[in-house]
């Protein structure tokens, strides 16, 4: 009886809540060699598959800030954010009594100026660079899909600073 009051509970949370905020940065660089436009993509903790850094909102930090913090905190990534987000994708968060709930991500894209050694999830996760492209295909969720050909495609038409 216990498993059905809590799946009638989360049901109906579901239906009722709106989606949650969550705010990512979409971390890039121009390949050195080459000039190419990269991203950088971390492994989630939980599934291991490929994920931008994002989080909950902060009480102390406007949008773009809790990206840049996201981004440090998972990836050791310290850089320019912008505070204008890219956009926005969508994707259901497993909590920890597996329950989903609707997301609602704002992406700030992220110029990576260095990579620190140690940050507060070193030995949690995984970070690769992948041009724009690859990004895109590695990802599970598809508006962050598009949301990175878009990026990537503006990008490479304007010249390198």
């Amino acid at each position: 009886m216990a498993f059905f009051s809590r799946l009638a509970r989360s049901l109906l949370l579901m239906f009722r809540r709106p989606p949650r905020q969550q705010y990512a940065a979409l971390c890039y660089r121009r390949e050195p060699r080459t000039d190419h436009l990269e991203v950088l993509l971390l492994t989630s903790r939980d599934t291991g598959r490929w994920v931008i850094p994002k989080g909950w909102p902060m009480p102390d930090k406007p949008a773009h800030g809790v990206a840049a913090q996201e981004a440090f905190e998972e990836a050791g990534v310290k850089g320019r954010v912008e505070p204008e987000p890219l956009g926005h994708y969508l994707y259901s968060k497993v909590l920890k009594d597996d329950f989903a709930v609707g997301c609602t991500v704002q992406v700030h894209a992220l110029e990576v100026e260095r990579l620190v050694e140690d940050y507060p999830e070193k030995a949690q996760r995984m970070h690769r660079w992948f041009d724009y492209k690859s990004a895109a295909s590695q990802v599970n969720e598809p508006t962050l899909k598009d949301l990175i050909l878009a990026f990537g495609a503006r990008m490479e038409a304007r010249p390198a600073a």
